[in-house]
């Protein structure tokens, strides 16, 4: 997958990120915190796992599905973009 290498040191730092969110999940289940905090936690670590998949889906489409002068029966572009449009709503 040449488009994570190019892009790894940017996805690496979300990956870090999350671990952060997860630590944090961690550390408020250890404190014996509240209902409502984790979940809040959770739900943020869950977005930022999304966000990840979107954008990895994302390079994906674009590197290798309609990328014409790479691949000539590339997809349609429009289409395309039409797709990632409905994945990034469906991850959100």
């Amino acid at each position: 997958m040449s488009h994570t290498i190019r892009e790894k040191q940017k996805l690496l730092a979300r990956v870090r990120r999350i671990r952060g969110q997860v630590e944090a999940i961690e550390r408020a289940l250890e404190g014996e915190a509240g209902c409502e905090p984790v979940m809040h936690l959770i739900a943020g670590a869950r977005g930022a796992m999304a966000g990840l998949m979107a954008e990895v889906v994302e390079d994906h489409v674009r590197e290798h599905l309609v990328d014409a002068e790479r691949h000539p029966g590339a997809l349609n572009k429009e289409a395309a973009e039409q797709l990632l449009g409905v994945v990034r709503s469906y991850l959100k």
